[in-house]
């Protein structure tokens, strides 16, 4: 079960369009023979989930996410019904992260129910399997689609029980990521002293990371994942002045194959750019962006680019605004970002 706080705040938060779902033995119990798992179906499991991982990374979650789910519902269910003994654990963890992948998925297509229940199936797995690592992650993420939904004291306590939920047994640069998240969540609730201790903290334990940045998706945080992560809490405290910096270094030193994460920061990039005054340079962002926005299917960043587009709507006659406002049309028209 989940922990009497959190079982709280998910009550809070529960939406309109989303009951909590049902214990983790709901996706166990659905029609069909069971299988028996081992080892090397646990490995299949994660290599699979890194797969549709990576083209999250590069097309956005309206990519593969039915794959995704059909895969969670056909494939892994009847080895969770049927396994027991020593490779039931790590199933369970495999299943909560194809899960948790599902959530954020179904988070960037704007579809805040659906990623509300399978962040908390993934919690729910993750009980089954005793692995607190990974409740903390769903629990996290849990945390950023409050914040971003507006339910921000409901953020917080996510947050910080995802914090609780690692706080002595996890690598250091798990315990950054989700600090992290603590500090952006307390800065959404207008703590400003609470979210700038928080930022130290968590950067002083990325300093003492030693983990590798990219062998599981609870340690994927890197400097420019903090950057960014330093912008949202700024933009939240109204420094707009230091998001825009956080914002450019985070986005600069993005790889190319994180296309759905730079086409999300340089959105909110050029939004907090266009809120300094300064539509010229947002523009230059946005264009700057013409390769990545055409081939990645997000409604986050789609939402993100709205707001770009009707902030600037008066200026729209002037170069390069006019540019980057036709581009910007023209993805809308093609199926681009969001469709």
């Amino acid at each position: 079960m989940l922990h009497r706080r959190t079982t709280l705040t998910l009550g809070l938060y529960a939406l309109a369009e989303a009951a909590l779902p049902r214990p983790a033995h709901a996706i166990t119990s659905r029609t069909g023979p069971s299988r028996r798992g081992g080892a090397g179906d646990v490995g299949r499991i994660r290599e699979t989930t890194a797969a549709f991982g990576r083209l999250d990374d590069l097309y956005g979650g309206g990519h593969a996410r039915g794959a995704v789910a059909a895969y969670l519902a056909g494939d892994v269910a009847p080895l969770l019904r049927g396994t027991t003994g020593r490779a039931r654990p790590a199933l369970f963890t495999a299943a909560a992260q194809l899960a948790y992948l599902a959530g954020w998925m179904s988070a960037d297509m704007m579809r805040p129910g659906l990623a509300q229940r399978y962040y908390i199936m993934a919690v729910r797995l993750a009980d089954e399997a005793g692995d607190d690592l990974m409740r903390s992650t769903a629990l996290r993420s849990l945390a950023v689609q409050a914040v971003e939904l507006g339910h921000h004291r409901v953020g917080r306590d996510l947050a910080d029980a995802a914090a609780d939920g690692i706080r002595t047994r996890s690598p250091a640069r798990t315990r950054a990521w989700i600090t992290g998240m603590c500090a952006e969540a307390a800065a959404a609730t207008h703590d400003q002293r609470r979210a700038h201790t928080l930022l130290r903290t968590a950067e002083t334990e990325l300093e003492h990371a030693d983990s590798r940045p990219d062998n599981a998706v609870t340690a994927n945080y890197r400097r420019e994942s903090f950057a960014h992560q330093v912008g949202l809490t700024l933009t939240h405290l109204g420094d707009l002045s230091g998001a825009e910096e956080h914002f450019a270094a985070s986005l600069h030193s993005r790889r190319p194959v994180e296309r759905r994460t730079r086409a999300l920061i340089g959105a909110r990039l050029a939004l907090t750019q266009l809120n300094r005054q300064h539509p010229d340079v947002a523009a230059r962002t946005v264009l700057n962006l013409r390769d990545d926005l055409s081939g990645v299917e997000s409604k986050r960043v789609h939402q993100t680019l709205s707001k770009i587009c009707t902030t600037w709507r008066n200026a729209t006659t002037d170069d390069p605004i006019g540019e980057a406002d036709r581009l910007l049309a023209t993805l809308a028209g093609t199926g681009g970002p969001g469709r």
